[in-house]
């Protein structure tokens, strides 16, 4: 069996998912990339979640083409090749709709920094795409699906934000690995529901200082972070 061990983490971290109440039915998946063997790790394509087991799992190259597997893997699987392809540093993609966040990419708004929670793991604003075209729509449209949040990523660092809104669609979220990925789309949830209820209770609510916000993400993120333990 190829990506024995990733295909157990991969696994793992898809029924995550679940147990953090990010996907309901079949909805999301995540994987993860053997970049020494060239090989990615992904969710089948509607497979419930309760009935998934490791062989299950389809095992692809970087152009989509299937090593192994006797399902059909998750119809994102585009979406995760042109970011494996686009964001080396990354070693596995996530993809829910869970509630919150997906509200935010759809009302296509982006997520403010408001506090430092959210400075805790994200080094500020969590983008949201361009709306896709028709063009793009019609013709390959996971494909774009992924280009589009790779567009939206010119000039920034998606090692230092690891998530984007599609807009009109939903999140995904990345890491050095996918239970990486899949803890990222848990925090994500989180500061999608807290930001909601900051613009609830305060409309005109704006991004903390930069000097807040570098204090929280580099404390625990940057070259000298001090938080934690080594």
């Amino acid at each position: 069996m190829l990506a024995r061990h990733l295909r157990t983490e991969v696994l793992e971290a898809n029924l995550s998912l679940v147990r953090n109440g990010l996907v309901i039915e079949t909805f999301g998946n995540a994987s993860g990339i053997d970049r020494d063997n060239g090989m990615v790790v992904i969710k089948p394509s509607g497979v419930p979640y309760d009935k998934m087991k490791s062989e299950d799992l389809v095992v692809t190259d970087l152009t989509g083409a299937i090593l192994e597997g006797h399902l059909r893997p998750s119809s994102d699987l585009p979406t995760h090749i042109a970011l494996y392809q686009n964001f080396p540093a990354i070693g596995g993609v996530a993809h829910t709709h869970s509630r919150h966040a997906t509200a935010w990419a759809q009302a296509r708004r982006e997520i403010p920094c408001f506090g430092t929670t959210h400075a805790d793991h994200f080094y500020g604003t969590i983008p949201v795409t361009d709306v896709m075209t028709p063009q793009e729509i019609a013709n390959g449209y996971e494909w774009n699906t992924g280009m589009v949040i790779v567009r939206r990523f010119e000039g920034l660092d998606p090692m230092s934000v690891k998530a984007v809104l599609v807009a009109g669609h939903a999140p995904f979220t990345w890491g050095k690995s996918v239970t990486e990925a899949c803890y990222y789309a848990y925090i994500l949830e989180e500061l999608a529901q807290l930001a909601m209820m900051t613009v609830t209770i305060q409309p005109t609510a704006t991004a903390i200082a930069p000097e807040l916000l570098n204090k929280h993400y580099l404390r625990k993120h940057g070259p000298e972070a001090y938080y934690g333990q080594k």
